[in-house]
């Protein structure tokens, strides 16, 4: 059996991790519902955007917002792989990464990655990226307009992220960008104003504002799908705290009982000695007498 002071040192230890597991599943229960406010704050926004953008276009095809460009098109698709920073969010990210590394061809394909912990996996598979970026810190003002400048230079843009469906699950997804654009436009209700250039002045032109809000889409866009995948990563964290957790407790609970088996063992032997050492006591006494 082990020694008294070695289990009790085993002991705090795991109740420092009980504490530690539980204030992390705290946490990311806490940032779920941030983030699930933020996005709908955001998806009122993109609607109201495209209930303007919806009576200008003069095509029904989205343009990227680059009508007026006359750079020549990067003949590859855009992937764009949106992961976490660090190594707390469960496997998610090795599943999103081998997802987006199922199709993913060098000569057809360039990649930009969101989140360190991406860029490493992608490092070991040995699958090289144009670009990284850190995942945003904050998530509301997120910044993804490099990402968008870069998407505005290819053929088309695939975005891999992570969806939360619950806290117990969560997957890995794709989708085309301008696909996702239209997607969320197919559900923006119409605006009771009629914008028109006959009511509004539109400058420098009414392509370059169209141009405007199908960049600023975009930009929503990208931003909901990034949020979506921060739930994703949070809910996973959550989920792998929890089984920490509890599992942390149970061997806290086995440690527990453990610490006072090996107790009563050395105070039992303690008594015991005593004992023999009383009956010693006694028989030297009883030879002197």
């Amino acid at each position: 059996m082990r020694h008294i002071r070695e289990i009790e040192q085993e002991r705090r230890a795991m109740n420092t991790l009980v504490g530690l597991t539980g204030v992390f599943e705290g946490i990311a229960s806490m940032r779920i519902s941030q983030i699930k406010n933020q996005v709908l704050d955001s998806t009122k926004f993109f609607r109201e955007l495209w209930a303007i953008y919806a009576q200008l276009r003069s095509v029904p095809q989205f343009g990227f917002g680059r009508s007026q460009s006359t750079a020549q098109l990067i003949n590859k698709d855009l992937y764009v792989i949106i992961t976490s920073e660090g190594t707390l969010s469960g496997d998610i990210d090795q599943k999103l990464v081998d997802f987006m590394a199922s199709s993913y061809n060098n000569e057809k394909n360039d990649i930009i990655v969101i989140g360190h912990h991406g860029a490493l996996q992608l490092a070991q598979l040995g699958i090289p990226y144009k670009r990284y970026f850190k995942l945003p810190i904050r998530d509301q003002n997120i910044n993804v307009s490099p990402i968008i400048i870069e998407a505005q230079k290819y053929r088309s843009t695939t975005v891999f992220y992570q969806q939360y469906e619950s806290l117990t699950k969560q997957g890995a997804h794709k989708i085309e960008l301008s696909s996702a654009v239209q997607n969320e436009g197919n559900e923006a209700e119409g605006s009771v104003e009629a914008i028109t250039e006959s009511n509004y002045i539109f400058e420098p032109s009414t392509r370059a504002v169209v141009d405007h809000l199908e960049q600023s889409m975009m930009q929503i866009t990208l931003s909901q799908l990034i949020l979506e995948s921060k739930l994703a990563q949070y809910a996973s964290r959550f989920r792998a705290m929890s089984t920490a957790y509890e599992r942390s407790v149970d061997q806290r609970d086995e440690l527990i009982k453990e610490f006072y088996r090996a107790r009563r063992v050395l105070r039992d032997k303690r008594l015991k000695e005593t004992i023999n050492s009383l009956k010693k006591t006694q028989h030297h006494v009883g030879l002197l007498a």
